[in-house]
């Protein structure tokens, strides 16, 4: 731990933690990079996923704020959404503090190419023009159904639930591809602060390096939700390919290398 007092170690640190936030205002996976950049320091497992919880936590409300404030998310309409979020990211944090859960990484890399594919070949995986902005709340049972596993899975294990979460928003509510960061980026805030109170009550928190790399993130995710909402699809699409793709990737590096 005695890396934390070197001026090079924050200087990385600082520059994982913009783009990592740059990268989650997009289309999600800033984990990717943040928590392989905790763990590298010889934080325990368990701590790194709470202190990488505290940074993204000020990532993820700089990218909703963003949204919000150019009309992209309503929170009014999703009521049941930021409920079973909540619900889910408690329970996957409590499993993932229980158990190992090795299991997953070797499946998750098939899970995000299967993403990456599908977005490659499916013409309006990104929305199309044809698709509006909701104007009432979708159904509470569909709400929940996307919800809660999606907030259980963040609260679980974290990478990828930006693209998850935009991907199934697009297709399962036929949003906006901007609409669909909107409301990815507001639930991604809703499970990463969920999933911060319990590794907090748990004692798994670094708070000063979780502030510090906070700091870059918001900076990061301003800049990055702000690139997004100017230049639209044409930046989106091939952005969110080749950040699932890298995704994928790491993780099936780490999983299966």
């Amino acid at each position: 731990m005695d890396l934390l007092f070197e001026p090079s170690t924050w200087a990385v640190l600082t520059a994982i933690g913009f783009l990592a936030g740059f990268i989650d205002a997009i289309a999600g996976g800033g984990g990717l990079l943040s928590i392989p950049a905790l763990l590298a320091l010889g934080i325990p497992p368990h701590t790194a996923l709470g202190t990488n919880k505290l940074a993204a936590c000020f990532g993820s409300s700089m990218a909703a704020y963003t949204y919000y404030k150019q009309n992209l998310f309503t929170p009014k309409l999703w009521y049941y959404t930021f409920i079973a979020t909540f619900f889910g990211a408690i329970t996957g944090t409590f499993i993932v503090y229980l158990i190992d859960n090795h299991w997953l990484e070797k499946l998750l890399p098939l899970m995000i190419m299967v993403i990456a594919v599908y977005t490659l070949l499916k013409p309006n995986a990104m929305g199309c023009s044809q698709y509006t902005p909701l104007m009432k709340p979708a159904s509470k049972l569909k709400q929940w159904l996307q919800g809660f596993p999606l907030g259980f899975y963040d609260g679980f294990a974290g990478p990828g639930t930006g693209a998850f979460w935009t991907i199934t928003s697009t297709g399962y509510h036929k949003l906006p591809i901007l609409h669909s960061c909107g409301l990815a980026r507001a639930m991604t805030l809703t499970s990463n602060f969920t999933s911060l109170v319990i590794f907090l009550t748990l004692g798994q928190v670094n708070i000063i390096i979780g502030l510090s790399m906070g700091l870059c993130m918001m900076l990061g995710s301003f800049i990055g939700a702000r690139t997004a909402i100017k230049y639209g699809i044409q930046f989106i699409r091939p952005a969110f390919i080749i950040l699932v793709l890298f995704i994928a990737a790491k993780l099936a590096w780490d999983a299966w290398v």
